[in-house]
């Protein structure tokens, strides 16, 4: 159970953040996918009102980080700030930006994985031969935080249970399970247990032949699967190492990730959700999932609305979460021993 029974849908990052001061002051904090209008931005600002050492962003284009870094310092001049590029659809700019961040902090108390790409409306491959949701959504974080694990745990030598692996996912998990016998959606038999949940499709009017060739939003919700699979991989591998991991879903709200979203799909989300949330709200729950000190018995929870929730079991699956390390570790050429 979370700290603040009163936190919810409507609760904002700087409100959470102000009932967790003392937790953030003198941390730093690593944050994927930053943009100037973006969750990410949401939820360092709220952070950076409470004095942490140092914050390091990352994105795909210096020009909208060096947006961010000049508000941030214009608005928190004591704490550090670093941006670093990275296209997370990129094994070799992952390795670079890895590169660069371990080089400018000496330990790492969260990683907030972020960054996030949805609803592609064409098939595309990553430059290394992935589906573009999976190499974006997942591999890339995957190959990230393990490239930065041991600045993790020179943090968790010091704060046992204050380290925290934080990554976003979506309801939209629902769309579908993953697809190991067909990741790159390249139509190979799926199996049925690898169809998303029946209610949620039905919502949405998607049939099962869409899952016999690309649909964008089945392709996201594969990645998001991926995301709270990945979690609970860290939250097994890790507890022992004082690092706690969690997934959360943010909302749904008005963002640069949407754009690509059809009228259809829109229509629906506006149907079955209509209390849209703002930016701030967004990203509170993230901010729930990094400092709050009730979560560290909860290793591995998913979060909606600053609470724990229950996902569906085969986003949990511990044999399904093994798998998928196992065979991510083969997408991106190294493995990696927690």
């Amino acid at each position: 159970m979370a700290t603040h029974a009163e936190f919810g849908a409507k609760t904002t990052a700087t409100e959470v953040a102000n009932a967790f001061a003392g937790r953030i002051e003198g941390l730093t904090v690593v944050v994927t996918g930053v943009n100037p209008k973006g969750l990410g931005t949401a939820a360092v600002k709220a952070i950076a009102e409470h004095s942490p050492a140092h914050i390091v962003i990352t994105g795909r284009t210096q020009e909208k980080l060096d947006e961010v870094i000049k508000d941030l310092n214009a608005s928190f001049p004591k704490v550090r700030t670093t941006s670093v590029t990275m296209d997370l659809s990129s094994l070799r700019s992952v390795r670079n930006a890895a590169a660069k961040i371990n080089e400018a902090v000496d330990a790492i108390d969260v990683l907030l994985n972020n960054a996030g790409i949805m609803a592609l409306p064409n098939h595309e491959i990553s430059e290394n031969g992935f589906e573009m949701h999976l190499a974006t959504n997942h591999i890339g974080h995957f190959l990230l935080t393990n490239l930065i694990m041991d600045k993790l745990r020179q943090a968790a030598a010091k704060r046992p249970g204050s380290t925290r692996i934080v990554n976003l996912t979506s309801l939209g998990y629902q769309f579908s399970p993953f697809r190991f016998q067909d990741y790159n959606f390249e139509g190979h038999p799926v199996a049925e247990d690898e169809i998303g949940v029946e209610s949620f499709l039905a919502s949405y009017g998607y049939p099962w032949e869409l899952y016999k060739s690309y649909d964008s939003m089945i392709a996201y919700g594969q990645s998001k699967t991926a995301n709270i699979l990945f979690t609970t991989y860290l939250a097994k591998h890790l507890a022992s190492a004082g690092i706690s991991s969690f997934a959360l879903h943010p909302g749904v709200i008005h963002t640069e990730l949407g754009r690509y979203l059809s009228q259809e799909v829109l229509s629906a989300m506006k149907f079955s959700v209509p209390n849209w949330k703002t930016q701030a709200e967004g990203a509170a729950t993230s901010v729930v999932a990094a400092f709050d000190p009730a979560l560290k018995d909860h290793t591995g929870a998913f979060l909606i609305d600053c609470q724990i929730a229950t996902p569906a079991p085969y986003a949990v699956d511990q044999d399904h979460a093994e798998k998928l390390w196992k065979l991510t570790e083969k997408f991106v050429g190294e493995e990696f021993k927690l």
